[in-house]
């Protein structure tokens, strides 16, 4: 059950808070064999098990609770009371007087924390990988990042041990695990939910975040933590400010970034011709929002975060991770001057951006450009976290809402995502645009999870379409079956493509090649492994070649193409529509 479900069921006596707890301690345990560094400390069970009792208690009493026992995790820069903070960081480690303003809200609707989760060292990065405690993967294939920082959160709500976990956000950390693991991704609007009892990145412009299944998930925590709170200096009174989606502003075409992520930028116009369906898309020029995100980690801003981690920089920086304190050491060397110069530019920028929100009513981009394996960010760890963030860091520098959705599942099973942004104020209105999107998108499901003890990733797969001779009950189909191919579909390709039969091939083999004046040729896909793949890529003769083929869908996979010498004494059997016509009339 979701949060809303879960609540409502308690709060009916449906079910049992203590049965929920007890559920809940079931599937964590079974995650243990997959991914323990999700978590960096858990309560026992005998303390769950009691907070559990006195939320049955307060039910049975009368009390209305709307969040009554509900399993929840907590990003570990975020005090709750019984539990270490540690901010992955042990030598920063201390034990907390009182919980967060956010956490007791929970505490006080009858939510149960189960324990804190993992994340980027002092929440600087965008990749979770930067932690002592360990590297929690992507819930749906564990070659890939989960994303950061508040990687634990996401990968404890994405495999389904607790229906709600807390993150942060400052440049992208509550958004970019979300779109990774499938998720949604609130983050509201900066001072909304307060951030007292939080360790701080850049406290000026940190936000608490929740990773949930659904958006109603989202509004019902929003119900709960949206508050001013006079304990937090950057608190702001509570306002919901109302919002018709008539014009999204999407990037200009030059200026959308997918680092050679086909399947992205596929989704990402999938999404816009959704969202095309009840709104008009605006493209507009990005470059002062990008030049707005350079400020947080090229410009002064970063010595917000050298602010926030000044003392153990001093007293014990061997402490901390050596490309976080890479990224951190940099603001030492920002002077005063900088400093201002930067929150005078802040400010001429961020007025460009409320004046934008006077001929738009959302922005809509994707929430990152691409994902990476693990190993490629043990390669270059700086430069790729940098790529994830090309969409994201300018938000909260320029006071906006955002909320991350799913918006489509990449053949290695991670998550595509886009944010809805809005101005400051606009978040339940923003989880009104994400309904309609959602609605009109329907999305298939995320990949079903393989939560068998295996410490293994997913097996990374590629799918390739297959033209001629590896066609089912064709003579080189076994190439495919000894290497345990997948059948996947029978298609067609995009109308973009003629197909010859070569001369002298044996057996009788055809060429594919693109043409703006070709038709829809029919082809099968099939998915293996990545070996499996490679070792069939080096049994491909020339002429014929592995390239990329445009399927009917707008897909783009994996297939056999024809280098030009293959026409030599070819015929153009386009007409035919396929290989198999082509064989029938020849028998």
């Amino acid at each position: 059950m979701n949060a809303a479900q879960i609540a409502a069921a308690v709060q009916s006596g449906e079910t049992t808070a203590v049965a929920q707890v007890e559920a809940t301690l079931g599937r964590i345990a079974a995650y243990d064999g997959i991914q323990p560094q999700i978590w960096i400390s858990r309560a026992k069970p005998e303390a769950i098990l009691a907070a559990a009792r006195a939320v049955d208690a307060r039910v049975a009493a009368g009390e209305h609770l709307p969040l009554a026992g509900v399993p929840y995790a907590a990003k570990d820069n975020i005090d709750v009371t019984g539990f270490e903070t540690t901010a992955a960081c042990p030598a920063f480690a201390y034990r907390p007087e009182a919980s967060a303003t956010v956490t007791a809200r929970l505490a006080a609707a009858g939510a149960i924390c189960m324990g804190k989760t993992n994340l980027d060292q002092f929440a600087t990065g965008l990749v979770g990988v930067r932690s002592p405690y360990g590297i929690p993967r992507n819930a749906f294939n564990r070659a890939y990042v989960s994303g950061g920082s508040s990687s634990g959160s996401a990968v404890a709500v994405a495999a389904g041990l607790v229906p709600i976990a807390l993150g942060t956000d400052t440049a992208g950390s509550g958004r970019v695990p979300a779109a990774f693991n499938h998720l949604v991704g609130f983050k509201p609007t900066k001072g909304r939910w307060s951030t007292s009892g939080v360790v701080p990145a850049c406290r000026s412009i940190d936000c608490v975040t929740v990773f949930a299944q659904t958006t109603a998930e989202a509004a019902l925590e929003d119900s709960v933590l949206a508050a001013f709170d006079p304990a937090d200096p950057w608190s702001k009174p509570l306002a919901n400010r109302a919002l018709t989606p008539r014009r999204i502003g999407v990037p200009l075409r030059r200026q959308r970034q997918f680092f050679g992520d086909a399947e992205s930028e596929y989704f990402y116009s999938r999404a816009l011709d959704t969202l095309a369906s009840f709104a008009e898309i605006v493209e507009i020029d990005i470059a002062p929002l990008q030049e707005a995100a350079q400020l947080l980690y090229g410009g002064p801003w970063v010595a917000e975060r050298t602010a926030a981690m000044a003392q153990i920089l001093k007293t014990n920086p061997d402490a901390v991770d050596p490309t976080v304190r890479a990224v951190v050491e940099a603001g030492w060397d920002k002077t005063a001057v900088e400093t201002f110069n930067g929150i005078y530019r802040l400010a001429e920028l961020k007025r460009h951006a409320d004046l934008m929100w006077g001929e738009l009513d959302a922005l809509a981009f994707p929430t990152t450009g691409t994902t990476y394996r693990v190993a490629e960010l043990a390669a270059a760890p700086i430069a790729l976290n940098s790529n994830l963030g090309a969409y994201t860091n300018f938000v909260n520098l320029l006071d906006m809402a955002a909320l991350a959705v799913p918006a489509g599942t990449r053949h290695n099973r991670t998550g595509f995502g886009i944010t809805l942004i809005g101005p400051a104020d606009t978040d339940r209105a923003l989880l009104d645009l994400a309904d309609a999107y959602l609605a009109e998108a329907s999305l298939a499901p995320p990949p079903k999870l393989d939560l068998a003890k295996n410490p293994e990733c997913h097996m990374q797969t590629v799918k390739l379409v297959v033209v001629g001779a590896h066609l089912k009950d064709m003579p080189l189909h076994w190439q495919l079956t000894s290497r345990e191919a997948t059948f996947v579909e029978a298609t067609h390709t995009a109308p973009t493509y003629r197909l010859y039969a070569m001369a002298d091939s044996v057996p009788p083999k055809p060429a594919l090649v693109h043409s703006p004046e070709g038709a829809a040729i029919a082809v099968e896909v099939y998915e293996l492994g990545v070996a499996e793949f490679g070792s069939f890529t080096v049994e491909v003769p020339a002429p014929l070649a592995i390239g990329t083929v445009t399927l009917a869908d707008g897909t783009s996979v994996k297939g056999f193409v024809a280098e030009p010498r293959a026409l030599a004494g070819a015929e153009d059997i386009t007409h035919l529509g396929g290989w198999r016509a082509y064989i029938a009339q020849k028998n």
